[in-house]
């Protein structure tokens, strides 16, 4: 089987797509992938996956920031959503690493939607299917080829308090 990586290269090239791909020492947290690859966590993706109704979907937004499931569920106008735990998604990403998937929904079939804090941003970086690989691509290349859904569902994260 070809590896996510492999396969987003390809996608990305056969859409004309300029990418640049990382790799760097293996770390599980969006935070330690920002912080290994010395990006901004608001250009980072961070990808959640949810049931809404029972169907997938798949939540993008900015590493730091946390998803609120009501404005999710307000938005869908859907009776129930709640985030879907790794051991049961991992089937649905056969070539990533569990939790490493790619903010790209449509490959797997599952519709996306994209915080518009994210969307507002420059580039997206975001885990190629491994704990040790990232792409870089312009948000208007992201948006273009994944036509998410764009809204508001993120809580931003609270600022750090400086040392005094």
């Amino acid at each position: 089987m070809e590896s996510c990586l492999e396969r987003l290269k390809q996608y990305l090239s056969d859409y004309g797509v300029q990418y640049e791909a990382r790799h760097h020492r293996e770390v599980y947290t969006i935070q330690e992938v920002a912080a290994e690859i010395g990006e901004k966590g608001r250009y980072v993706a961070k990808v959640f996956i949810a049931h809404a109704d029972g169907k997938p979907i798949m939540l993008v937004l900015a590493a730091p920031d946390h998803v609120d499931y009501r404005r999710v569920k307000e938005y869908l106008g859907a009776e129930h959503v709640e985030r879907t735990h790794e051991d049961q998604f991992k089937q649905m990403f056969p070539d990533c690493d569990t939790g490493a998937m790619p903010p790209f929904g449509g490959l797997y079939k599952i519709p996306v939607y994209i915080d518009r804090a994210l969307a507002d941003m420059p580039y997206i970086v975001f885990q190629a299917g491994s704990h040790r690989d990232t792409i870089r691509i312009a948000m208007s290349d992201y948006l273009r080829l994944v036509q998410p859904k764009i809204t508001r569902f993120a809580i931003a994260a609270e600022p750090q308090a400086s040392p005094v």
